[in-house]
């Protein structure tokens, strides 16, 4: 027993070891850094000396606003995700539905003649990454309402500054006309102006919590208006064609991509789907992966291998825009 799970471990410190190299540093991003850095050197174009103050200010303004991560404990990045799912969710909620999942899973495996190390392993697992996968769902499919209607908020505003109105009544009339998550998020703006924050922290503290390319960009666009002038309802017409051919050309790689994420998704639930059917027919056949130590160390592995594969599956369809 104990030569059969120093085998198991070895394995797995390997095949974690073989993860954390294929999830290095990208060549390619770093290639086309070095090619931006040139670019913006030695380029006399307007839209080129634009981009580049651009950048010079993302990233002066990364180094006066301390990550959210820096900040804040784990508890608190956590009510921050639950935030982000647009519910009033707590975190003894959470906690209480994370104890009640590993209680229930565990339990079910113990009555069914499981080892107890095995139920306790299982139980953690489900117990801890069912909740925070249903969060990362909700808060992107939060994120995806509120990128998709966006661009019509921008359109809103340009035509509320084109009438004579400032720019914090704009926002006001956005979070009054725009149902859904954009509607919400301005409206949190608004009330952080009233109660004395500045627009700009107050559009900051929104962009932290959302943490989209998008509304950055928006972000980012407001400060340097401020700063340097200029006519900011034809900057935010821009910005919102810009998010529009954004969104066009993410829908495109997503259909393009439809088969392969198709394909990886048979290929990665079917063993599962065929395990269940055949221990429905007949448990007998395959109860001892759950109750002799050479066939649990079998499917720990191959379990090991199928995330590799789906983990490999899932980077060769991701793009990103």
């Amino acid at each position: 027993m104990m030569e059969i799970a120093l085998i198991a471990a070895g394995v797995l410190t390997m095949l974690m070891l073989l993860i954390f190299a294929f999830a290095g540093p990208s060549e390619a991003k770093a290639q086309a850094k070095r090619l931006d850095k040139v670019k913006f050197r030695h380029s006399d174009s307007e839209n080129v000396k634009v981009e580049a103050q651009m950048k010079k200010a993302m990233s002066a303004r990364k180094k006066k606003n301390v990550p959210i991560g820096d900040s804040m404990t784990k508890m608190e990045i956590l009510q921050v995700r639950l935030e982000k799912t647009g519910n009033n969710w707590q975190l003894s909620q959470f906690f209480y539905v994370c104890g009640g999942l590993f209680a229930l899973v565990g339990a079910g495996l113990f009555f069914q003649g499981a080892p107890l190390l095995l139920c306790l392993f299982v139980g953690l697992v489900v117990g801890l990454g069912l909740p925070h996968f249903i969060v990362g769902f909700l808060i992107n499919r939060r994120v995806n309402r509120f990128t998709a209607t966006f661009p019509d908020a921008i359109e809103l505003l340009v035509r509320g500054l084109r009438s004579g109105l400032p720019v914090t009544e704009t926002i006001g009339v956005v979070a009054k006309e725009i149902a859904g998550p954009v509607g919400e998020e301005f409206g949190k703006v608004v009330d952080r102006i009233k109660i004395g924050r500045t627009m700009e922290d107050s559009l900051q503290e929104s962009a932290k919590r959302l943490d989209t390319p998008e509304f950055k960009f928006f972000c980012i666009t407001i400060a340097i208006q401020r700063e340097t002038g200029g006519n900011l309802a034809e900057t935010l017409a821009n910005l919102a064609d810009v998010l529009r051919k954004r969104g066009q050309m993410k829908l495109k790689i997503k259909a393009m991509s439809s088969e392969s994420k198709a394909s990886a998704y048979i290929v990665g639930s079917l063993p599962f789907i065929v395990f269940g059917l055949v221990y429905s027919v007949n448990p007998t056949y395959l109860s001892g992966f759950f109750s002799e130590d050479r066939l649990i160390v079998a499917g720990l592995g191959g379990l090991t291998w199928m995330s590799i594969g789906v983990f490999i599956m899932a980077k060769m369809v991701n793009f990103e825009i």
